[in-house]
Parts: C-alpha cells; structure tokens; sequence
C-alpha cells in the first residue's frame, strides 16, 4: 500500500465492528439503486443535442438518487453529501458520502453494459468503507479500511506479475471535454504503454478497470485528472486487495492529484517509469 493508503486504514479503524454493519447497509443501498437502473436500461437512448444528453444523464442519476439519498441519510445522519461527482480535491473535516448513482451512465444510455452505483463514505478526507454494484451481473464490490476487499462475501487480491511487458493495463477519460494538456498527456501515455505492456484498454468509466485490478484481471490502471467518485471506491478496494496506489509519478495520491496509477505491487515501479517517459 502507498503511505496515503495505508493512512485511510489507520483512520477508519476506531469502530471496525460498526464500520462492518456500516457497509453492509451501504451494499444493500446500492443493490437497490441499481435495481431501478436495470429497469431504466435496454434500448439506446437517442440524442441529438448536448441538452438532450444532459437530461437522459440526470434522469438516471435522479432515478438512483431517490433510492440512495434517503438511504444513506438514514445510516449517517449526520454525515455531508458530495452532490457533484465530477468534484474533486479535499473535502471539509467530517464524514461525507461520495455517491456516484450511474457511475458509466453514458454506457447505460448507450446499452453498454460497462456501469455501475457507487458510494462512499470518507471521514476526514480518509475513504472508510466502499461498495460497488453491478447490476447486470448482480456483483458487489466491497471495501473497509482495514477490513480487506471482496466480491460478494470472497476475498480480493490483486496480479502477482511482475513484468509490464506480461500484463494488461487500462486507462480511462476524466472526464468530457478536458483540456489539451489533458488530453496530450493521456495520448502520450497509451502510446508509451502500447509499447511496454502487453495489451492496452482504453474506455470508461474508471471504477470497473479498479474492480479488476482488485481481483487481479488487470494488472494496472492509470489515469489523468479525475474525480473523487471515480476513483476513491477503486483506490480503496485495490489498496485493502494488495495493490499500490499513487500518483503517475510514483508519489502518495489525494484526490486532489494531477494523476493516478493504481497497480500491482511487482508492476507498478515500472509503471511510473513508463509513464513518467
């Protein structure tokens, strides 16, 4: 684990017994907000304006949001909403929720079948537990700091390769429309990993190449900018599953970092090497 990982654990571990029973209720939540999206999901969901698109996006985030709002209010009253998902940097002291209700929803309204709902919850900007739900196969994600990662109640670990040139690596765009120095550096890189790993995935949302690297299908992941709802509930399964977190440049990572690498432990120094190029 990175020193900022490690740190999450540390801070999470005050009450295990009631973070444990905390992130069993947070699962169900997401199980059912993802409930409401399969119902929502089959055809291709035609548009033909940025204003089209935008309303499609919302009504999805909104049908799983009424489920998981007042779901998550109920288990930490107390606790702060994040109400932007594409939001990132530190947060105010205390505990927030950081929900992503449709994470891939352009996926959805595609008929993809590359989404998922998302929540998290951090206390003192240190993610405490995760869970992750995909609804077209019925699998759950979970992580608690300290606890370990799983799916559906089995344990995660992550690759145990230790040759970039053997491995399968993924990246992911942020978000639409970032900017040049962005969108150059995220060329530059799968140009320089197309040349150093063995296969090279480029799609979204970030979260599912996270899943994988946590159970050990993907051997690294890295990322350009981003948000904390896409990359908090994967840094913190990857971590509780064996990974490294950092960012590109090999350094501790906060959300409010330039860049990400998440990897196993025996790849990741060559990682940054490669995409530090």
């Amino acid at each position: 684990m990175s020193a900022s990982i490690q740190r999450m654990s540390v801070a999470a571990s005050a009450d295990p017994a009631r973070d444990a029973d905390l992130l069993a209720q947070t699962a169900l939540a997401v199980r059912a907000a993802g409930s409401a999206l399969r119902e929502r999901f089959g055809d291709v969901v035609r548009h033909e304006t940025r204003e089209e698109l935008m309303r499609a996006l919302a009504a999805n985030d909104d049908a799983a949001l009424d489920i998981l709002r007042p779901r998550l209010a109920v288990l930490r009253p107390d606790a702060g909403w994040v109400e932007d998902e594409l939001a990132g940097g530190a947060l105010p002291p205390g505990e927030w929720w950081i929900v992503d209700p449709a994470e891939g929803n352009v996926n959805h309204l595609h008929a993809l079948p590359e989404w998922a709902v998302t929540a998290t919850l951090v206390r003192d900007n240190q993610p405490v537990l995760t869970a992750v739900h995909l609804p077209l196969t019925g699998e759950t994600y979970t992580a608690l700091a300290g606890g370990g990662a799983h799916l559906d109640g089995r344990p995660l670990r992550v690759s145990r390769t230790t040759d970039l040139g053997l491995s399968l690596v993924a990246t992911s765009q942020a978000r639409p429309d970032e900017d040049e120095e962005v969108v150059r550096r995220v060329g530059s890189s799968i140009t320089a990993m197309l040349f150093d790993a063995l296969v090279v995935r480029t799609s979204v949302p970030a979260t599912l190449h996270l899943l994988n690297v946590a159970a050990s299908r993907i051997d690294a992941f890295w990322q350009f900018a981003g948000a904390r709802a896409d990359l908090l509930p994967g840094a913190l399964l990857v971590a509780e599953a064996g990974g490294r977190i950092s960012d590109a440049e090999g350094s501790s990572w906060s959300p409010g970092s330039e860049s990400f690498l998440a990897a196993a432990p025996g790849v990741h120094a060559e990682a940054v090497v490669t995409l530090s190029l």
